[in-house]
C-alpha cells in the first residue's frame, strides 16, 4: 500500500531539525577523504547517524539510504534518503550555502522533501499533492520565459576518476549558456539549486548528475512549486535519471535544445 507522504512530513520536520541543530552548533571536525577533492566531515557523519536513528524508531516501515554509510537500496520498498551536509566543501570553507537534504522516495520518486539551511534560516518542505513552502509560506516558480533573462545555477564539475571526459559537455555547456543566458551561478549546493527554482531566486537549474541524496528532496520541492524537473532527454526526472534539470515550463524546451547543443 502506498505511503501518504504528507501524513510523514511532521516526521520528516522533526529529523531536520535535529539534523539542523548539530549542523549549526558544531565544527566540521576531522575531514575523511573519499576520493579527489571529495570529502566528509566528522559533522556529515552525525547527522546521518541521529537521523537513521531516529527514523528508524519513528518509521521502522520506511528504508533508509545515506550519502555517507549506504542502507536500503533504491527500488527496495519507500525509503528515506538523506544528505547530512548538502555543500560539504562549502561548509568547510565557512560559505552559508549548506545545508540538511531529506527526501522521501517510492517507486525511484520522491514524495517528500524537507530541506533546511540552518545559516540561511530557511527551510523548504513539499509533499505530493500538498505544495511547497519556504519558512512555512506558499512558493513558486519564476514566470520567466526567455533564456535571455533567466539566471542559471549550474551544478559543480567533476572531480576523481574521469574528471577531464567528464566535464567535456560541462564546459560546453558553460559556454553554451554564458552566451544566451541572463547570469550562471555555481553554488556549489544540489538542495540549494532546487530549492531556489522552486523559490523562484534562480529560474532554472541544470545538474549534468544524478545521485538519490542530493536531488530527492529538491525535487519534489521544485515540482510541488509548479518546476518541470526532467533528465537529459527530456523525460520526467527519476532516482535513476543521468542528469538533474528544472525551471519554469516555459523554459524547458529552450534548456533542452541548449544542452543537446552542447552534448553534440
Amino acid at each position: 500500500m502506498p505511503i501518504d507522504a504528507h501524513t510523514l512530513l511532521p516526521i520528516a520536520e522533526r529529523a531536520v531539525s535535529i539534523a539542523g541543530e548539530i549542523v549549526r552548533t558544531k565544527a566540521p571536525g576531522a575531514v575523511t577523504a573519499k576520493g579527489d577533492r571529495d570529502m566528509a566531515t566528522e559533522v556529515d557523519y552525525a547527522v546521518e547517524h541521529a537521523v537513521r536513528e531516529f527514523l528508524t524508531r519513528e518509521t521502522p516501515e520506511i528504508g533508509f539510504l545515506g550519502e555517507e554509510e549506504g542502507g536500503t537500496r533504491l527500488g527496495e520498498g519507500p525509503m528515506w534518503v538523506l544528505d547530512p551536509v548538502d555543500g560539504t566543501a562549502n561548509f568547510l570553507h565557512g560559505i552559508p550555502l549548506c545545508g540538511v537534504s531529506l527526501g522521501l522516495v517510492e517507486r525511484n520518486v520522491p514524495t517528500l522533501g524537507v530541506i533546511d539551511f540552518p545559516f540561511l534560516d530557511l527551510r523548504y518542505a513539499a509533499a505530493e499533492g500538498a505544495g511547497a513552502v519556504a519558512n512555512g509560506a506558499a512558493i513558486r516558480v519564476s514566470e520567466v520565459g526567455g533564456l535571455g533573462d533567466a539566471i542559471v545555477a549550474f551544478g559543480d564539475y567533476a572531480v576523481g576518476e574521469d574528471a577531464e571526459e567528464r566535464n567535456r559537455p560541462r564546459l560546453a555547456l558553460t559556454r553554451e549558456l554564458a552566451a544566451r543566458v541572463q547570469r550562471v551561478r555555481m553554488f556549489g549546493s544540489a538542495a540549494i539549486d532546487l530549492a531556489w527554482v522552486a523559490h523562484g531566486r534562480v529560474d532554472a537549474m541544470i545538474m549534468l548528475s544524478n545521485n538519490p541524496w542530493d536531488t530527492a528532496a529538491g525535487v519534489i520541492i521544485a515540482r510541488e512549486a509548479g518546476a518541470a524537473v526532467i533528465d537529459l532527454d527530456g523525460s520526467p526526472h527519476t532516482m535513476t535519471a543521468q542528469a538533474t534539470i528544472a525551471a519554469g515550463p516555459r523554459l524547458i524546451p529552450d534548456l533542452v535544445r541548449l544542452i543537446a547543443a552542447a552534448h553534440a
